[in-house]
């Protein structure tokens, strides 16, 4: 696979960065931080492959200017070092006649931005890192790049090609016997078919990776393949057997960001059984974790759904204030979550025009971005919101039945446990 599977529409290269003066005054920090991406980026594109190597002089020029721009963008926080960095690497590699020196620099570029969810700047870093490094690119790196590139275009919704960013990985990795990299390559692949909504496909896929990485004994990918079942099963409606694999796979991270991922979507598997005081306690825990603002955001959308639930009129409105205010920078799916837990709030608080509002918002976002299992869920609240039970059966399962579970019995107490210990 060639690197245009990932490649941006034609045009000027790295466009993107500017693109940030359309939400920004002109002067702001954030305009001149993505000018000085524009201008490092394109410093870097002199070291490409397959283009004619500028003359000295020229390389020095552009080198110090690039360079003179960067220092004046010192106290403007993590942006602007990395930026420095990533024009020092290029230095370097141009003196040493070898790109390897760019991929640390570039690839923790993109992941900084990927963290801010500035997921197109991310891609871009990305698309730089491959390209420019080319062949002569780590055999590690390239599988750390084309794996990070899947993830960043699934956080866009970009499906097919974040599928084939993850295949290119995979492809790689098993070339070079690495058996580790081969799995996670799985998981990303596992990853596009469940936001893709194909549920069945997706758990089948789990459930293989799964039974690979005890086999192989691979702990970081068991501990997602526990996440990704355990999510799956509660999206198909069986909550009760994927709160436990989300506990385990809790239990299994050893980064504490993964953790609390775990931690959140158990949250939400146990809101959807009717357990909100285990919920919630699970999603103030990732509140209190040191986390990626989207991964706040999200737990703060739940403790909203679980105040609605309560039928907390101010809790409610607290909680969708606060997650309003991170909206413009998540992923689409989250946005389209977002609006389907604040109509259902409007439903169970009697405010059917609201719903409504909100519910179509969340569909209109769903059906743009192919979020399939989302358009067929929003599809069922709005067609039986005037029954005004819809809302309230969708998102409480009859915990009478589960609570029999003694795997789900063990999950709330190791939460309450974990509750009390903080």
């Amino acid at each position: 696979m060639s690197t245009d599977t990932s490649s941006r529409p034609t045009g000027l290269p790295h466009a993107v960065f500017l693109q940030r003066v359309t939400d920004e005054p002109a002067t702001s920090p954030e305009v001149r931080l993505g000018q000085g991406a524009f201008l490092t980026l394109r410093f870097v594109d002199l070291l490409t492959p397959d283009r004619e190597s500028p003359t000295p002089d020229v390389f020095r020029y552009q080198w110090a200017a690039t360079e003179r721009y960067c220092a004046e963008l010192a106290g403007e926080g993590t942006e602007a070092s990395h930026l420095s960095c990533i024009v020092r690497a290029a230095g370097e590699a141009h003196q040493e006649g070898n790109t390897q020196f760019l991929a640390p620099a570039l690839f923790a570029y993109a992941l900084y931005l990927e963290q801010q969810s500035h997921f197109e700047e991310a891609e871009d870093a990305l698309h730089t890192m491959i390209t420019v490094g080319g062949e002569r690119l780590a055999v590690s790196d390239k599988i750390s790049a084309w794996t990070r590139m899947g993830r960043v275009l699934r956080l866009q919704a970009d499906f097919e090609r974040a599928d084939a960013a993850y295949s290119q990985a995979g492809s790689i990795a098993a070339t070079h016997g690495d058996a580790l990299s081969v799995l996670l390559s799985q998981v990303g692949h596992c990853n596009v078919v469940h936001y893709r909504g194909n549920l069945a496909e997706a758990e089948e896929a789990w459930r293989v990776v799964l039974a690979d990485s005890i086999v192989q004994g691979f702990r970081v990918v068991q501990a997602q393949a526990e996440h990704g079942l355990g999510n799956v099963l509660v999206r198909r409606g069986q909550a009760h057997e994927g709160a436990p694999h989300l506990w385990r796979s809790y239990e299994l991270y050893e980064d504490e960001t993964s953790q609390a991922r775990s931690m959140g979507d158990l949250g939400l598997a146990l809101v959807s059984l009717g357990e909100v005081q285990a919920a919630e306690c699970a999603l103030q825990h990732v509140l209190r974790a040191r986390t990626p603002a989207d991964l706040a955001a999200n737990a703060m959308i739940e403790l909203m759904n679980c105040a609605s639930f309560r039928r907390d009129r101010v809790s409610f409105e607290r909680w969708r204030e606060r997650s309003l205010s991170d909206m413009a920078e998540v992923p689409p799916n989250m946005r389209a979550d977002y609006h389907l837990k604040a109509g259902i709030g409007y439903a169970r608080f009697g405010n059917m025009r609201r719903a409504e509002n909100e519910l179509r918002k969340s569909y209109e976002i769903a059906l743009a971005h192919d979020l399939n299992e989302l358009v067929f869920r929003v599809e069922g609240i709005l067609n039986g919101l005037n029954g005004c039970g819809a809302p309230e059966y969708t998102e409480s399962a009859a915990s009478t039945t589960v609570i029999q579970s003694d795997s789900l019995k063990e999950v709330s107490a190791s939460l309450a446990a974990l509750g009390t210990s903080s």
